[in-house]
């Protein structure tokens, strides 16, 4: 459960006993239900994995459902995925044909009166979900991953990242076969709506998502 301690870190006894050996997207949908790697899934109303094709030049990883993903079971229907879907458009993707899923699989969220407030999954939630997003790069095959924000880039690249130092870069990551970039999530640009340097921060998503496409065009 959200807040839990120390104890319950050394508890987790991670994702791979649940994970399918060698399955495809479609058997990994099916099993993450019953994941219990981690205490998330205990105030999760669901797993939420992923959409988007098989074989999609591009997969972007986020940070972890919010609240209606969780409700919905789809990643990226909130704001940060509308405004997602408005950047890749802008970038000359077509979103539909991007693969898009999360560092982690569950909701990680504190009660607030009857709000859930989002709550920022811990190094030991994440290093529990990730054989989810190591199956999923392996039945993908993508010839670019991007990682939104630093909690997706930590995931992927596996050491903490300073989003503004790595952003729009091309780099290798350990164990992909695939080359990665770094940029902001999309909920960060949210946040900037209807203030200054809101346009300025689309435009930036924009362009490393242009990025992204050119490089994975190269491949």
């Amino acid at each position: 459960m959200p807040g839990m301690g120390y104890g319950m870190e050394a508890e987790r006894p991670g994702a791979q006993q649940w994970v399918p050996p060698a399955a495809d997207v479609a058997g990994l949908r099916e099993a993450v239900g019953a994941c219990r790697g981690c205490e998330l899934w205990a105030d999760a109303t669901q797993a939420v994995f992923s959409t988007g094709p098989v074989g999609a030049r591009l997969l972007l990883v986020g940070e972890q459902p919010g609240d209606q993903e969780d409700r919905q079971g789809v990643p990226f229907v909130g704001p940060a995925g509308r405004l997602l879907r408005e950047a890749l458009e802008a970038a000359g993707i077509n979103p539909d044909q991007t693969y898009l899923t999360n560092a982690v699989k569950h909701f990680r969220h504190t009660l607030r009166g009857k709000r859930r407030i989002h709550e920022k999954p811990s190094v030991g939630q994440l290093e529990a979900c990730h054989p989810w997003l190591d199956a999923e790069l392996a039945a993908v095959r993508p010839r670019l991953v991007v990682c939104l924000g630093a909690t997706a880039a930590r995931a992927v690249l596996g050491h903490d990242v300073k989003v503004g130092e790595a952003r729009g870069l091309v780099q290798a990551a350990p164990g992909i076969s695939a080359p990665v970039l770094v940029t902001v999530h999309p909920s960060a640009v949210v946040r900037l709506y209807g203030r200054d340097g809101w346009d300025e921060a689309f435009a930036a998503l924009v362009a490393d998502l242009k990025t992204a496409l050119e490089a994975a065009t190269e491949r």
